[in-house]
């Protein structure tokens, strides 16, 4: 019935989509009691979604464009509507975007790469599927009452951080805990493909695939959300949670329904903000260490981080690995610099590292090191900037290097602040040298 009415309205692509997925996730996977109420219930409120688009879309969905700062709101209600065309499959002029035509630098947003697939694709678009339904469930069987608000924004010239005299932020580095788990109330970093939502519709299953499943209504930025440019950023501000998840990548697995507590704010935005950054896709790791690299990953950074108007207490940013996996950023440059971005935008920095509990010790130890010789944002932003001219730094290793610099420099002055009995003195030098004196991270994280 799904596929009959899919192929209905897109009939020129009848041998080239496959329904594989879809029939085995419906037909396989879920209970005999889960598919009778799909069928009775869920899928003719789908229907119903569609058919009432147009009481609730009165106008065409403004296009979130390159180079141009707006912003769009719609209510949960118009945002199911729109996801459930999407299911459908009703926006056909999206489906084939030949290079220079109107929609070739947006993403696609019909859902039918998810109803097929082969080998293990298909086991990872059932688990896709199960969100997604489940999505629908939740939104057909209580209708939402709160609103989205997507906000696309860009840092116009230089920022002036390579002179500034800004301390650097406060900071909290956690082994356990996931940014969409422990990060409530905070600003949430996506580490976003340019292409809002990467492979969520397609083969990806990571990071952002994985945040976009767990609350569908960021999907539907991929309708409207021209590719991100190095200077631009996406926040989307009251999504909801709709599902919980086990795994990653390929043993991503829907673990059921979440209850999403957050509080609903006056505005009747859920208090929850993501802001969609994506990092550079380095083919040469040490590409990333040039000045015009560095520079790209801060500005984007910082242009995320960033909020127009009243600075005043800002919620802290709660980030992780930004761009360290498939793209091979480096984890300790990469925490380096959203540290400095985060420091210009006025903000404080949760920084979770998703188990390694060497990065963690290592990020909190430079961290405190810097702050304890009151380092500022323009002095950290010249030291990494000094990589790029000096050959025998084994850029791998960013931390010794920038231990190792402001050592010198303390020789070079002929004095020192640091007091060479003082603890923090002693766990510098040793960090420089390979010695093993530092103290447990975890007895001293804010």
């Amino acid at each position: 019935e799904i596929e009959v009415a899919i192929m209905k309205y897109n009939g020129r692509h009848t041998n080239r989509w496959s329904f594989k997925a879809l029939h085995k996730c419906i037909n396989s996977e879920l209970s005999s009691d889960e598919r009778d109420r799909f069928f009775s219930t869920t899928l003719p409120a789908m229907k119903q979604l569609v058919f009432r688009t147009q009481k609730f879309i009165t106008k065409a969905v403004p296009l979130l464009l390159k180079q141009h700062e707006q912003s769009l709101t719609l209510s949960q209600v118009q945002v199911a509507c729109l996801l459930a065309n999407a299911f459908f499959c009703t926006f056909p002029r999206r489906n084939n975007t030949p290079k220079n035509t109107e929609y070739s630098r947006f993403p696609d947003i019909n859902f039918n790469s998810l109803f097929g697939g082969s080998g293990a694709q298909v086991s990872r678009n059932i688990h896709k599927l199960k969100c997604i339904l489940h999505y629908f469930r939740r939104v057909t069987e209580s209708e939402p009452a709160g609103l989205v608000t997507f906000k696309r924004q860009m840092t116009i010239g230089d920022v002036g951080w390579t002179w500034s005299n800004t301390d650097l932020c406060d900071l909290h580095v956690s082994v356990e805990g996931r940014i969409e788990d422990d990060g409530q109330g905070m600003l949430q970093v996506d580490f976003a493909n340019k292409f809002v939502g990467g492979g969520v519709l397609r083969h990806g299953l990571v990071q952002e695939e994985i945040r976009f499943l767990i609350c569908p209504e960021l999907i539907l930025s991929r309708l409207f959300t021209e590719e991100l440019d190095d200077n631009e950023a996406l926040t989307i501000t009251g999504v909801e949670r709709f599902s919980n998840y086990t795994g990653y990548a390929s043993s991503f697995q829907w673990a059921g329904d979440h209850v999403d507590t957050t509080p609903i704010d006056a505005s009747c935005h859920r208090c929850t903000e993501v802001v969609a950054i994506d990092a550079t896709r380095f083919r040469d790791h040490k590409y990333q260490f040039k000045i015009t690299s560095m520079r790209r990953e801060f500005i984007k950074a910082y242009t995320g981080f960033h909020h127009l108007g009243n600075n005043a207490a800002l919620p802290a940013v709660a980030t992780g690995n930004w761009g360290c996996g498939a793209f091979q950023g480096d984890p300790r440059l990469k925490a380096l610099i959203q540290i400095i971005a985060a420091s210009e935008a006025r903000r404080d920095l949760v920084y979770f590292t998703f188990g390694d509990k060497q990065l963690a010790k290592d990020i909190y130890e430079i961290h405190r090191y810097l702050k304890n010789k009151q380092v500022k944002v323009g002095r950290l932003w010249q030291d990494l900037f000094s990589l790029e001219k000096t050959v025998k730094v084994p850029q791998s290793d960013v931390f010794s290097y920038i231990y190792k610099l402001h050592q010198t420099q303390d020789q070079y002055d002929g004095s020192t602040d640091d007091d060479p009995n003082d603890p923090d003195t002693v766990e510098a030098v040793a960090m420089a040298t390979g010695s093993d004196t530092s103290t447990d991270y975890n007895a001293n994280t804010p």
